[in-house]
């Protein structure tokens, strides 16, 4: 395989976003030598947080915990946030007057919709990455649990599930958590997602994320789940979890289908913790809008997108929404492959 410094740059357009990405060889080191400076970790005392067991008072009202019982200790629990981007308690997301202003047209809606927050552990010092392959799997369940919930509401159309990790990809609280939101309209990233898949479909009569990816890319599988890094990586080191049956909707797994995740996920963030130093990093289930159509269910698939944060999104990437990545994908997936975990 040639190295980096040996490849000539190149662009790529991803067939899922359809977006294009620059790889650029002359702007990387060897992959095996990246690593994250940024410290990973917050500075909140861990007597002071919120999230941590015995603080339920300093946190905003509790959806819902794992176990429900009351009488025994909880392990996951999830929460309204306390500083909501949207607002729960409007009565609807109806349009609230029109024009923005500034030169142009522009449609306003009421700012009603949910922010939730999911405590993976009660133990400050416990990362997701660190508990077992079925507690990571009991975390999903709780993500699921909660979609599901969110379903209910007629003007709920996306539901986005999202973990920032580390003060410089998000997270305000090192305490190990996720979020999700559940918004009134369908998000423009997303309706750009499913119409590059829904136009795959219609050329290929194939769904995109139903084909097997190369080995070069291949970095790990399970009975229900295959991890690789995309062809058309937008940052080093990004990983996808693809479920192997077609399956348009997250909130669709199962138990049995949880658990397996919860390994396979596991082992993802275990992989790039050793191999990147624990960066900051997001991940974001990919799934489909609320209500999709029956002639979209064949050619949308969701997935898992894991981001560490290793490089700068600077003036060119902003401007254009071309992002410039010095690692090729079959270079990361290289190396990604050959860090041993033990779990």
């Amino acid at each position: 395989m040639m190295t980096s410094q040996n490849r000539l740059p190149q662009l790529r357009k991803d067939a899922i976003t359809g977006r294009w990405v620059v790889f650029s060889p002359a702007r990387a080191k060897r992959p095996s030598d990246f690593k994250s400076k940024a410290p990973a970790t917050a500075s909140d005392h861990r007597g002071r947080c919120p999230f941590c067991s015995g603080n339920e008072h300093m946190c905003a009202p509790q959806i819902f915990r794992v176990p429900p019982d009351p009488s025994s200790d909880w392990k996951i629990r999830v929460i309204e946030n306390l500083y909501p981007a949207l607002d729960r308690n409007l009565k609807d997301a109806d349009f609230d007057g029109g024009g923005g202003g500034g030169g142009g047209d522009a449609d306003v809606l009421r700012g009603f919709g949910f922010h939730d927050v999911v405590i993976e552990t009660p133990d400050h010092s416990v990362h997701l990455s660190d508990l077992s392959p079925r507690e990571v799997g009991d975390v999903i369940l709780a993500y699921k649990k909660r979609v599901e919930q969110l379903l209910t509401f007629d003007s709920i159309k996306y539901v986005q599930v999202f973990k920032n990790h580390g003060a410089s990809a998000g997270a305000s609280l090192s305490h190990s958590h996720s979020q999700i939101i559940a918004l009134p309209i369908v998000p423009s990233n997303v309706s750009a997602r499913i119409e590059c898949l829904r136009e795959h479909f219609h050329q290929t009569g194939k769904c995109c994320l139903c084909e097997v990816p190369s080995n070069e890319l291949l970095i790990d599988e399970s009975a229900h789940f295959v991890s690789f890094v995309p062809f058309v990586a937008s940052s080093p080191f990004e990983i996808w979890i693809v479920p192997r049956d077609h399956s348009p909707h997250f909130h669709e797994l199962d138990d049995n289908k949880a658990a397996d995740l919860g390994g396979l996920l596991k082992l993802m963030l275990r992989k790039i913790s050793i191999q990147l130093n624990d960066p900051p990093f997001n991940f974001m289930i990919q799934t489909s809008p609320v209500h999709t159509s029956v002639s979209e269910l064949g050619s949308t698939h969701w997935y898992l997108q894991i981001v560490p944060q290793l490089t700068i999104v600077a003036g060119f990437e902003v401007a254009t929404g071309c992002h410039i990545n010095p690692v090729f994908p079959e270079e990361a997936a290289k190396v990604l492959r050959e860090v041993h975990v033990q779990m």
